[in-house]
């Protein structure tokens, strides 16, 4: 099973500047950027026009470390403290599962883990200590 850790930075509707202020001041390559625009539509939960290019997900490459970034969901309130997260990334289903409710364990889920368009299990949950987490599935093949 592989795991890896690293920072994840949620933006309040200025990733895409942060994007630009991170390549120029930490000489960071973009490997990915999604915005809610590029989303597959969800019927259910449409995507404001306003915010279509807000960014969903960025991967940057810092050196020899990733970090990466968002936005904040549209609807979601952005708050001082919660900005930072720790994305914890596994190519096994049930290894997140396992570590997702340990992690859940006297904290608290802020989104189920569940199949999404990138990832068969993904979740994220606040652990007892306040520390917010990002349980993410890679895709295999």
């Amino acid at each position: 099973m592989a795991l890896r850790l690293n920072p994840y930075l949620v933006m309040n509707g200025n990733a895409q500047e942060a994007v630009a202020f991170y390549r120029q001041a930490l000489g960071a390559e973009v490997l990915h950027l999604t915005t809610f625009g590029e989303m597959p539509p969800d019927p259910a939960h449409p995507i404001p026009e306003a915010l279509r290019d807000r960014i969903m997900h960025a991967h940057l490459r810092v050196g020899e470390t990733d970090l990466m970034l968002s936005d904040t969901f549209p609807g979601q309130e952005h708050q001082v403290g919660n900005q930072v997260t720790i994305a914890l990334h596994t190519d096994d289903v049930a290894a997140a599962r396992r570590i997702f409710d340990a992690l859940a364990a006297g904290g608290r889920v802020d989104m189920p883990l569940q199949e999404t368009f990138w990832s068969p299990a993904y979740g994220q949950v606040t652990d007892r200590f306040g520390v917010s987490w990002q349980v993410n599935t890679e895709k295999k093949g």
